[in-house]
């Protein structure tokens, strides 16, 4: 496919770097120019935007999965074909910068299994939003997991036009296949079908791979590794690494089982399990990673980054050690430079100071040790309801108390979206969190400003939190020139907090250019006036000299500017008052009934066949509407 760099899809979207490309589709960093945000645009490569049936699900599954709000998921937040430039079928996503757990892996793999759980609760917790409502994912894998600049998780891709069939599979670019076929279940190889049981094996692939380094399988070609998906069993992590807990290989052993039915059921009963494993490991010490307020992974781990908790205190003891052998240091060598002082001190007093020192230093680290060690380190509890956040705390000993409750655009009402202290942070034991909770989406609602000044208008709008953006001026037939007429958007209008409000001011009354009617039919007159947003009144009178259905008048005249909706008035010819009976003998009854009634004259009919006499008789000068009697033969 054709780099699509510098086009703008559908009016809206500036493409402006190719971030990726595969054997669906392109993925382009852009610019939303109507909202002025950076976004993903996601654009089906055009051998596929051919195919209708694929087209049509590619949409049905975009539409769905819109509908997913989670703090661990790649929003999507527009869909369609673009119109006026390139052909092609795209979707708007959430633009995440960052990196990959594809590219954590390449840099700093295998993960300790605290930096795997940081990672693997918020994907299980994405998945689980998803499997609640019937998204399955299809593709999870490392490139699909995405790790903000501020270490937020986000899964990306969920269930979009996947094709599931290995038939279909196998012809893709060998590189994105095998990327996708490494974590594909035994049922999507030989079925093409999945459920949330196909995700969890998905999942089981992923965290073996992400302790111990590797894939379970490997092969030559897609089809070796699939062939040992539905033939082999992975090696137990507990045989692989010694200090990885019988535990937590068991319920990955039991995840990636060929047979489904064998599997968690879904992300759910994965997640809970994972939590539970984590309180097992150490109640006090593991932290419960689940979203948004884990610390930021770093792409490039130092040798910092990557000494444990562990190491840090033994750290310490090497420094107390070297404290102790420094004041012994010192000691000597001041000796040697006052030895005859030194002499005079008895060996009671130096053995008194050396061990007052030795308890000092003792005293020093001891306090520090008893106090870190005694504190509890705080699980991340974002995304978690009061009640959830409760009773994983109370199984720490902590207490829960609600600190805040503030708005927030991406956790839902109810929920955590923050600690105090924070994920990580340590308390006391029986220490109390305080939880921050969201309030839901902050929206306000646009109050009515027709009829005020720009200024006033402005000044309402800025009070509500909102940003004045354009003053647009529209004619308005009601609303005086210089005064409000509404607002874009629409007076109460849910809107968040921030956002834009355009103002339109009246410019009065239209004023249109009139054209003259006189002489011209009275139909076209009243279409084309009333076309233009006039109100025309007409009123039929005889004339001698205008011939019937023409315009004998017009008021105003032409040749004018009025304003739009003014009325006009048309005065439209009867023809004359007086009419002269015309000869139309021997004419068939319907020829001679249409030659008089178009002069304004009505018609009686006596008999049958040809016109053999006309009462009046012909020439008779008679009022328009007069009576005509026609005997046929």
């Amino acid at each position: 496919m054709a780099d699509l760099t510098g086009e703008l899809i559908d009016n809206r979207y500036l493409l402006q770097r190719l971030i990726a490309s595969g054997g669906m589709a392109s993925i382009y960093s852009a610019l939303d120019t109507r909202l002025d945000r950076p976004v993903a645009v996601k654009i089906m490569h055009a051998h596929l935007a051919n195919d209708e049936a694929f087209v049509s699900r590619f949409i049905k599954e975009a539409k769905a999965t819109a509908a997913l709000s989670h703090p661990n998921i790649v929003s999507i937040q527009d869909q369609g074909w673009n119109q006026g430039g390139p052909p092609a079928v795209f979707i708007v996503m959430e633009l995440v910068e960052g990196t990959t757990l594809r590219d954590l892996l390449n840099e700093s793999s295998p993960l300790s299994i605290e930096q795997a759980f940081q990672i693997i609760n918020p994907v299980l917790s994405a998945l689980s939003a998803a499997h609640k409502i019937g998204i399955i994912h299809r593709d999870i894998k490392p490139e699909n997991i995405l790790i903000s600049r501020d270490g937020r998780i986000k899964v990306a891709d969920f269930g979009l036009a996947r094709n599931t069939s290995m038939a279909q599979t196998m012809t893709a670019e060998s590189s994105v296949i095998l990327g996708s076929v490494s974590y594909l279940s035994p049922e999507q190889v030989q079925r093409g079908v999945a459920d949330s049981r196909s995700d969890i094996y998905a999942m089981g692939i992923l965290i073996f791979e992400m302790l111990t380094g590797s894939k379970p399988y490997d092969g030559e070609t897609p089809i070796q590794i699939a062939y040992r998906h539905v033939n082999d069993r992975i090696p137990e992590l507990v045989k692989i690494k010694s200090d990885i807990p019988k535990n937590l290989s068991d319920l990955i052993f039991s995840a990636t089982s060929p047979n489904p039915d064998l599997r968690p059921r879904d992300a759910e009963e994965l997640l809970n399990s994972m939590r539970q494993i984590q309180v097992e490991l150490d109640p006090k010490r593991r932290q419960m990673s689940l979203e948004l307020d884990i610390p930021p992974l770093a792409t490039k781990p130092s040798k910092r980054n990557k000494v444990s908790v562990a190491s840090a205190f033994e750290g310490l003891k090497e420094k107390t050690t070297q404290l102790i052998s420094a004041n012994s240091s010192i000691t000597k060598k001041t000796e040697d430079s006052v030895s005859t002082k030194r002499r005079k001190v008895s060996r009671r007093v130096k053995r008194n100071r050396i061990i007052a020192s030795l308890i000092l230093v003792s005293v020093i680290f001891g306090v520090f040790r008893w106090f870190d060690n005694d504190r509890i380190a705080v699980p991340s509890l974002v995304g978690l309801s009061k009640s959830e956040a409760s009773t994983v705390l109370s199984q720490l000993g902590l207490r829960t108390e609600i600190a805040e409750e503030i708005f927030s655009e991406d956790i839902d009402k109810g929920k955590i979206i923050s600690t105090k202290p924070g994920g990580g942070g340590k308390v006391s034991p029986d220490g109390v969190v305080g939880l921050v909770v969201s309030k839901g989406q902050e929206r306000i609602l646009l109050t009515a400003l027709k009829g005020t000044t720009p200024d006033i208008a402005s000044q309402k709008i800025a009070d509500l939190g909102l940003s004045v953006g354009e003053i647009i001026e529209n004619f308005d037939s009601v609303v005086e020139a210089g005064f409000v007429i509404g607002t874009n958007p629409k007076e109460q209008t849910p809107v968040k907090r921030g956002s834009i409000v355009n103002i339109i001011v009246s410019k009065g009354i239209e004023k249109v250019s009139l054209s003259s009617y006189l002489g011209k039919g009275g139909e076209q007159a009243l279409s084309e006036l009333t076309e233009s947003g006039f109100d025309v009144e007409i009123e039929y009178k005889f004339s001698e000299n205008i011939f019937r259905g023409q315009v004998i008048s017009q008021s105003p005249e032409g040749s004018n500017s009025i304003e739009k909706g003014s009325k006009i008035l048309l005065a439209v010819s009867k023809g004359p008052e007086f009419v002269f009976v015309p000869n139309v003998l021997g004419k068939s009854k319907n020829s001679a009934t249409l030659d008089l009634e178009n002069l304004g004259l009505r018609v009686a009919i006596k008999g049958s066949g040809k016109v053999n006499n006309i009462s009046p008789a012909i020439g008779s000068k008679v009022k328009q509407g007069a009576l005509i009697t026609l005997t046929l033969r």
